[in-house]
């Protein structure tokens, strides 16, 4: 069993295509499938079904499959000690990011990361953070950039290291009612609004994979709204405070996104009183005892000092 026969079950695995798997490789499509065959006969049992809709798993494949990620796991925190050991004359570096946080922050890392070691590979996948969570516990990433999730649906294996908060607020139309309902109250940025007022509002809701909408149903829930009117599923959190401006029901988003609105459709802002844990942190998150390479520990070190502040 070879670190290439590892990363031939994974990868089929992984794309549930022999092609796909095969063009992901840099290999022929036969001879992929005939690496396939070997290993399967080497273990003595079918690793994958094979289906009209793809291929899938078998049980033993499954067992395979586990082994196979830890494993090249281990042989990829080796490359990385051995870098370490090389003064980062050489090495690569697997880390995530949120797409909009990826335009806030990689601009201003990059450059100064690669002033250091201008020889270290970079491979960034922009996720959301959900997908990052999932590719972290996987070992595809050594660390990933991003929010962290209401308490309930945090990952135990999974190490967050927080580096600031950004508190959610009430985006709605600047006519609605409900204003007129908020107060001033020191230390919030706008006049505070209580989210069981919202009761009886339509909603302007991403999808449940994001981390927004899971801020959001964990704030609505404490707020005794365990099922809000939704009236619109979206993916951009700009449209949704777009179309609250417009009047067409009420969103929640972090305040610092609320910051870049369109002048021309405005919403106004409410903020939420901090009993509900209206609020998401910038976090750094890695495996629990995961290995950071050197590399990785100067990247994430640029990254707290330049973008602490950031949320």
């Amino acid at each position: 069993m070879t670190s290439k026969e590892l990363l031939y079950v994974k990868t089929v695995a992984d794309e549930k295509n022999i092609s796909r798997a095969a063009k992901k490789l840099f290999m022929a499509q036969p001879s992929l499938s005939q690496s396939i065959q070997r290993i399967e006969e080497s273990v003595g049992t079918p690793l994958f079904n094979r289906t009209n809709s793809g291929l899938t798993l078998t049980f033993a494949g499954e067992r395979y499959y586990h082994m196979a990620t830890q494993v090249l796991k281990m042989f990829e925190d080796f490359e990385l000690e051995i870098s370490d050991i090389n003064n980062l004359k050489t090495g690569r570096i697997h880390l995530g990011i949120t797409n909009h946080l990826g335009t806030l922050i990689l601009a201003r890392v990059l450059p100064r990361f690669r002033e250091i070691c201008s020889h270290v590979e970079l491979d960034i996948c922009e996720e959301n953070s959900v997908r990052l969570e999932k590719m972290l516990l996987s070992g595809e990433l050594d660390f990933a950039i991003m929010h962290t999730p209401p308490q309930q649906h945090a990952q135990p294996q999974l190490h967050y290291d927080i580096m600031s908060r950004d508190p959610f607020v009430i985006a709605l139309a600047p006519d609605h009612p409900l204003i007129k309902e908020a107060f001033e109250k020191p230390g919030y940025p706008y006049p505070v609004l209580d989210p069981k007022l919202l009761k009886d509002e339509p909603f302007l809701m991403l999808h449940r994979e994001q981390r927004i909408r899971q801020i959001t149903d964990a704030v609505l829930l404490k707020a005794g709204i365990p099922q809000p009117h939704c009236v619109l599923t979206l993916r951009n959190f700009e449209t949704a405070q777009l179309l609250a401006a417009q009047g067409m029901g009420v969103t929640l988003v972090p305040l610092q996104y609320s910051r870049i609105a369109s002048a021309e459709y405005r919403p106004a802002f409410l903020s939420i009183n901090e009993l509900y844990g209206a609020y998401w942190d910038l976090c750094i998150a890695s495996l629990n005892n995961g290995f950071l390479s050197k590399a990785d520990q100067l990247f994430i070190r640029i990254v707290k000092e330049t973008c602490g502040n950031l949320s």
